[in-house]
């Protein structure tokens, strides 16, 4: 338990550090960034790094640096996780293809800020990092490891509103999405890949639509965006089961493991 403790230390330290000066300078750094490269997509990128060094710091005092790079699961299939990503997600892009319209005010920038970026740093720090580095790594359970992160992925999607409802239910909506996206990332062998590419297609989805200006959603949104969450969730088990895999969040894992490591 002693290991468990220094690594649950480290993690949320090096957490910590990352999100207060995330919090406070991002955008200062990403303006400077901007003035000097005039490429707003390249400049929010380069920031995105800057502020992960905490993160990679607390990687390899958790992990030896060579299995750095596993330890955050991106040494797992990429065509995998862009496929299946794309699979879980076409009931959005069908749904919303058919029930919206066409956004005319979207640009490469916009693209890439808010799918590409958004689903491949979001997924590293949060899920890579905060949940994985935990889970992985000590013998904390599934909701031990999950629920600080997730709190917090909840909580940096407040500005999209002022309005209180609109405000708890993009706070509900992202909340219960880091626990997807922790779950899905477990299940598939943690290759970080498939919640990036499931987490950047839903992005996508809800950009190139005129679905909704926030996290929370209408209607028909959340209709199509449950409905994907489902056969995600239900094409794992089944694929796993037909597999011969056992599922890796069982009651034995929910709370406390075992064992733990790599």
């Amino acid at each position: 338990m002693k290991k468990s403790l220094r690594i649950l230390g480290i993690t949320l330290l090096s957490f910590l550090i990352y999100y207060v000066l995330d919090e406070r300078y991002f955008y200062h750094v990403r303006e400077w960034l901007y003035g000097i490269i005039p490429q707003l997509s390249v400049a929010h990128f380069i920031a995105y790094v800057l502020f992960g060094i905490p993160l990679f710091i607390g990687t390899v005092l958790i992990t030896k640096p060579e299995q750095s790079i596993d330890s955050l699961g991106l040494k797992g299939s990429l065509i995998q996780g862009a496929g299946f990503a794309l699979l879980f997600t076409l009931p959005m892009f069908i749904g919303y293809g058919f029930l919206f319209s066409f956004t005319d005010e979207i640009s490469f920038d916009g693209i890439f800020i808010r799918t590409i970026a958004a689903g491949f740093f979001e997924e590293l720090y949060f899920r890579a990092f905060l949940f994985g580095m935990i889970y992985r790594f000590t013998k904390f359970g599934f909701l031990p490891s999950i629920i600080i992160g997730a709190l917090l992925f909840g909580s940096v999607h407040l500005y999209q509103s002022q309005d209180m409802g609109t405000m708890i239910g993009i706070f509900m909506t992202t909340f219960m999405g880091a626990i997807l996206f922790a779950w899905m990332y477990s299940e598939w062998s943690f290759n970080l890949w498939i919640p990036v590419f499931l987490h950047l297609f839903m992005n996508l989805s809800w950009l190139l639509f005129s679905v909704s200006d926030n996290a929370f959603g209408n209607l028909w949104g959340n209709v199509f965006r449950y409905s994907t969450v489902a056969f995600a969730i239900t094409f794992t088990v089944i694929y796993k089961k037909r597999q011969g895999k056992e599922l890796e969040i069982t009651g034995k894992t929910l709370w406390m493991k075992k064992v733990s490591g790599m």
